[in-house]
């Protein structure tokens, strides 16, 4: 949508009066315009814009004590009930390591903030919200009645900005390298692939031979990965609850990892999405935009371990599973064999 066709806020508030049912990310889709504009037209009305500084969000975030933080994607939506601990911060990455809620935080990413009262009922619904360049949601924390609304308003007040603006500038990101097939050969990246000793080089290594993750997990061989049926991701949230089995399930966007790890226990199929529905664990995901699934074998110091990958038909990763486990020691037997057993793609994409 051009500058020129672009909505004024007013025109989005009153398409929102208009559309009072309608999903926020819903509006700013029919809209032509970002989740970050959606919310900027409501400043001075039911949001305040505060300082998105990621490093001194989380210097004061633990303040507001139980709380759900809620990261998303295009296609999946994880929240978790907990309180921020464990926090360290850094320039490039910062990480939050709480019992429940447990991030990586890329604060260059964090360019927009705001605070949002919504009201339901008789009740305001108090969160913190944050957004890239682009206007995409990063990060956002929902107060629950347990949390300290004292600290709240303090934390609004003091991240209060100057500029109240209701209008948002846009700022397009650069292309990922999801689908960067790399002047790389299958040997080259086999070789590779097989010196590592830690799941944490893969990123690194993608970078260095220059390939994208998808490319990379198509070429390099099944004994290193294979592709599944799509319906794989559910298959295995079933299979997992059925013997208990702890799981890690990481959802990413531009700005933050949000992990959960612990077992599961309530699965529901809801149209399109499977979700999640424990106490402290909500997951979200839309299965009719999963492309491949891809179980992916990476050799590390302690054996090898297995994680479970679904993409999007642009090739960027939607969700990603491991079995639980503790560093240093090996990958559980049940997860390994679950994973082996689901059901494989026919389909060979590889080169």
């Amino acid at each position: 949508m051009t500058e020129k066709t672009r909505p004024s806020p007013a025109e989005i508030r009153a398409f929102r009066a208009e559309n009072p049912k309608m999903r926020e990310r819903d509006i700013a889709a029919q809209l032509g315009v970002s989740e970050g504009a959606l919310v900027a037209a409501e400043v001075g009305l039911t949001a305040t814009r505060v300082d998105a500084d990621a490093n001194r969000f989380l210097g004061r975030v633990a303040e507001l004590g139980t709380v759900m933080a809620l990261s998303r994607n295009e296609s999946a939506v994880h929240e978790k009930i907990g309180v921020y601990e464990g926090i360290e911060t850094g320039v490039h990455a910062s990480i939050v390591l709480g019992e429940n809620i447990d991030l990586r935080i890329f604060p260059s990413r964090w360019a927009h903030g705001f605070a949002v009262v919504k009201k339901d009922g008789e009740q305001d619904r108090l969160s913190l919200q944050f957004f890239d360049k682009a206007g995409n949601a990063v990060h956002k924390v929902h107060l629950r009645p347990e949390s300290n609304i004292d600290a709240y308003h303090s934390i609004v007040a003091d991240f209060r900005l100057e500029d109240q603006s209701q209008e948002f500038v846009e700022v397009a990101l650069a292309n990922s390298a999801a689908d960067e097939e790399g002047n790389v050969s299958r040997d080259e990246l086999r070789d590779s692939w097989s010196r590592m000793t830690d799941t944490h080089e893969f990123f690194g290594m993608l970078k260095r031979l220059k390939i994208g993750r998808q490319a990379a997990v198509r070429s390099v061989g099944d004994d290193y990965a294979w592709l599944l049926e799509n319906s794989a991701v559910a298959d295995m949230m079933h299979a997992s609850v059925a013997v208990g089995l702890p799981i890690m399930c990481f959802v990413a966007n531009n700005g933050i990892v949000q992990i959960h790890s612990g077992p599961i226990f309530n699965v529901q199929p809801m149209g399109p999405w499977i979700n999640v529905l424990d106490p402290t664990f909500h997951l979200h995901l839309r299965q009719d935009h999963i492309a491949e699934v891809w179980a992916v074998r990476k050799p590390t110091k302690d054996g090898h371990v297995t994680s479970l990958e679904a993409y999007d038909a642009h090739g960027e990763m939607i969700i990603q599973f491991f079995g639980k486990r503790k560093e240093g020691s090996g990958e559980r037997e049940d997860w390994r064999d679950i994973v082996e057993n689901l059901p494989r793609n026919g389909a060979s994409v590889a080169a």
